[in-house]
């Protein structure tokens, strides 16, 4: 009898396409419990390094005090590559206030470089490769889909995740409020 399954190797990344696919339809969002459950999955994403596409290791807690919002992606995923460009603006227009993107994806770092360079990455994309995925689990991406984006306030704590696309409207609604506080205080 002949496997309906695609090879071993495709099976996640076929399962994570058809996740992200049934996400289009209706944009689903996990937020993490407590403020300790927000400290503690805030600081093992930080504790986190990563290499960059050229091989240098990254350590995310380089970011800490600024507004992060960690974008798990890879070059084969739709919803991921749609987003990316209003990402590309965000960093442009909020960096200099605190706002810092940062994309882990789960690609080879041949494809991820060529990509970058496509849609002119103006933030850092490091390489997690499969971990990542497990990475995004423990953040709370049960589905293991893509994409998945964390957003961590400037004191170190998870504020909001994102299964499936971030549409501008609430990117702007969760990070307006996190980047006016820090010139107020």
């Amino acid at each position: 009898m002949r496997s309906l399954l695609p090879p071993p190797a495709w099976r996640w990344p076929v399962a994570a396409c058809i996740a992200a696919l049934a996400l289009l339809a209706g944009v689903a969002v996990s937020r993490l419990g407590p403020s300790a459950d927000q400290a503690r999955a805030g600081a093992a994403l930080l504790a986190t390094s990563l290499p960059d596409a050229q091989g240098k290791l990254q350590p995310l807690d380089q970011w800490r005090g600024q507004v992060l919002v960690v974008n798990f992606w890879a070059t084969w995923c739709v919803p991921c590559r749609e987003e990316m460009p209003q990402f590309i603006r965000a960093q442009a227009e909020s960096g200099a206030k605190g706002l810092q993107f940062v994309g882990i994806a789960v690609d080879q770092a041949d494809k991820v470089q060529k990509f970058a360079q496509e849609i002119g990455l103006n933030y850092p994309a490091l390489i997690g490769g499969l971990g990542a995925m497990e990475l995004s689990r423990d953040l709370g991406n049960s589905l293991m889909a893509l994409p998945f984006t964390v957003i961590i306030d400037r004191d170190g704590r998870v504020v909001h995740t994102q299964l499936g696309l971030l549409k501008p409207d609430r990117l702007e609604a969760v990070v307006a409020p996190l980047l006016a506080a820090h010139r107020h205080a």
